[in-house]
């Protein structure tokens, strides 16, 4: 496990309901692993509230995290952006007069490919990045680096449950469309000009059942190599092109 530095740490459970509190934009909470009372589980129901994720570690781990600070059993680590409500962002872009393009990360737990992603949704105008409370990659200042200080510009959603949030896009009138080497739907021939949320999932697992029975259409990038499958952002990136060249 890659430790934060100490100026992105808070230590001990009542600092942390306190940042909580006062609105820090908290990346992720490490809990020791037995702990069970009122702090901790008063620490849990405000991370519910607040979605953030929590990762619940064995006591060596907090101790080598903590480097000899008194933390309690609990350690957090501050996140380097903002995260920004969905329904504000669709309202937002609604009002602006264009057409909504999303993307959600499924599983995706890499933190270069995340910031890689991000840096080219930017680039090609979308509107927000998705992605889960739990079973993400960090959105920390490795994520930033990766999408060249992207992450400061598109707004990222941290959403509690994808599936309800895929529900709340498709009420909402959003395209979505699962992307993945096994669609039957080659990517030039899907509409990409009409509002759309893009979905793509892990290298190792790709997209869960439940959110690729909820997407309205399944899509791959034709290739002609050897190579039968590309890197996450680097699919993500030419989908996008395909989308912005569309709009275009």
């Amino acid at each position: 496990m890659e430790f934060p530095e100490k100026d992105e740490t808070i230590f001990g459970i009542r600092s942390i309901l306190e940042a909580l509190n006062a609105g820090r934009q908290i990346d992720k909470i490490f809990l020791q692993k037995g702990l069970s009372n009122d702090l901790s589980a008063q620490l849990k129901g405000q991370a519910r509230i607040h979605q953030t994720p929590i990762s619940f570690v064995p006591p060596v781990t907090i101790e080598r995290m903590a480097r000899g600070k008194n933390h309690q059993g609990a350690i957090a680590t501050l996140s380097p952006i903002e995260f920004a409500p969905l329904s504000e962002i669709l309202l937002q872009v609604v009002e602006s007069g264009e057409v909504p393009l999303l993307v959600m990360l499924d599983q995706v737990t890499d933190v270069r490919n995340l910031g890689a992603i991000a840096r080219t949704l930017e680039a090609m105008g979308g509107h927000a990045l998705i992605v889960p409370v739990q079973g993400s990659a960090r959105i920390n200042a490795e994520a930033v680096k990766a999408s060249a200080g992207a992450l400061h510009h598109v707004p990222v959603c941290r959403e509690p449950n994808l599936r309800d949030t895929l529900l709340m896009l498709k009420d909402s009138g959003i395209h979505i469309v699962a992307c993945h080497e096994s669609a039957t739907i080659p990517i030039n021939r899907e509409d990409l000009s009409i509002p759309v949320c893009l979905v793509f999932g892990s290298e190792s697992s790709g997209i869960s059942t439940p959110l690729l029975k909820l997407s309205d259409n399944e899509v791959f990038i034709p290739l002609k190599g050897k190579i039968t499958s590309l890197n996450v952002s680097v699919a993500a990136g030419m989908i996008l092109y395909e989308a912005m060249s569309q709009r275009n």
